[in-house]
């Protein structure tokens, strides 16, 4: 099988793995901003199959025209990918089907929404509506920092990094949920599900969950529930409403939902979609199919997963991230970074951003979260283990990692 894979980055090289692990011929083949022009190159390829990695390119549309060009393909439509291209857009879907989801308000016009701050208690969590690679969140201690965050979205300054969906800028104000997060992915063709392994990303830049919101820093799958049932609520109060919903409402959906949840005293609780695999969670989720990719990919693609069987191994990973000095302001580019020839058993590499530098095992820095570590183990212990050991091995001058993923 021949297939595209839309994307240069961690979850994409995870992707490219596991593809060809299932015995595909794999190309993977950059983003770039003209549609159109993208789905040219794609199409030059001969797919037989094409699976877009980034959220980007799936608001833009570019699902919708490679299906117009007769490809099969592993992504939502623009009208569905809105679920992830905006916020408003999301609430306003959990609303109309029941989702729990915490409390908020969207506005438009800065002045109303300073206006209603002047009102509210912190904390309190701003939203930049649009795509904003992960980092367009602001959980604000004080009323001071939600207003500057108020400020930044509508100034441009919140780090939006693709197309908005509608014509205007917009912010989602809502209330602070407590507990733990939990992220669960599913396989859907708009009627059938699978669920993926559950997983849980690290999203802040410093151990203790501190320091900048990032892209995130690491994640370990599956997760240890604290009660067996949570699944199967989950399940019935969100994931099959959410499914109900899209086909109701006719939004075509072929490949994968991201659900970020908060565990809350209150119960499960959705945070956001994302309309593609995580990054990192790809990383450490995918490393556990046991199934074959390119099939159970391309049965999605086509509408047919309720005949695939979806098994996983019996394992555990945890994905550690290593970013580049300065990340995620200002990540610095040419850093030098060595990787032994043979990090060990239970391993996996995946470039996020790293460049060739000329010799073996020699590489520089050409992204933020330059290179995504994954150890693999019988269990979560050994899994994490095995990740920072060969962390340990990397040589990577100004390296910026956390030490407790997974702890």
């Amino acid at each position: 099988m021949r297939v595209v894979v839309v994307g240069s980055g961690g979850r994409e090289h995870a992707l490219d793995w596991v593809l060809r692990a299932g015995g595909a011929d794999v190309a993977l083949v950059g983003v770039d901003p003209d549609v159109e022009a993208l789905a040219e190159r794609i199409a030059a390829h001969g797919p037989d199959l094409v699976v877009i990695g980034p959220e980007a390119p799936l608001v833009a549309g570019l699902a919708d025209v490679l299906r117009g060009r007769g490809l099969d393909v592993f992504g939502p439509s623009r009208e569905a990918a809105a679920l992830e291209g905006s916020k408003v857009v999301a609430k306003a879907f959990m609303s109309r089907w029941g989702v729990p989801t915490a409390r908020y308000l969207a506005f438009d016009n800065p002045s109303e929404a300073l206006a209603y701050l002047a009102t509210a208690t912190a904390p309190i969590v701003v939203k930049d509506s649009g795509l904003a690679a992960g980092k367009g969140v602001t959980v604000a201690g004080t009323l001071e920092e939600a207003e500057a965050a108020v400020r930044a979205v509508f100034s441009g300054a919140a780090g939006a990094s693709g197309p908005q969906v509608g014509a205007r800028r917009e912010v989602v104000i809502e209330e602070c949920l407590s507990g733990r997060e939990l992220t669960v992915m599913l396989l859907t063709d708009g009627a059938t599900y699978r669920l993926l392994p559950t997983a849980r990303d690290h999203k802040r830049l410093c151990d203790g969950d501190t320091g900048e919101m990032t892209g995130g820093m690491g994640v370990v799958a599956p997760v240890a529930l604290p009660d067996p049932a949570l699944l199967a609520t989950i399940e019935e109060t969100v994931v099959k409403p959410v499914v109900a919903g899209l086909a109701a409402e006719g939004l075509f959906y072929r490949g994968v939902l991201y659900i970020g949840l908060m565990l809350t005293p209150d119960g499960p609780k959705v945070l956001e979609f994302n309309v593609r695999f995580g990054d990192p969670e790809a990383q450490a989720v995918l490393p556990l199919l046991a199934s074959n990719a390119p099939e159970l990919f391309r049965a999605v693609a086509r509408g047919e997963l309720a005949s695939s069987s979806v098994t996983w191994r019996a394992a555990h990973t945890a994905c550690v991230v290593m970013a580049a000095p300065g990340y995620p302001a200002a990540p610095l580019a040419g850093v030098p970074v060595s990787v032994p020839a043979d990090l060990g058993e239970g391993v996996l590499l995946f470039a996020g951003g790293l460049a060739p530098a000329g010799g073996p095992g020699a590489y520089v820095t050409s992204g933020g979260r330059a290179l995504n570590v994954v150890g693999i183990g019988a269990s979560a212990a050994e899994a994490r283990a095995s990740a920072y050991a060969a962390v340990e091995r990397i040589s990577f001058p100004g390296a910026q990692y956390r030490t407790d993923i997974g702890a």
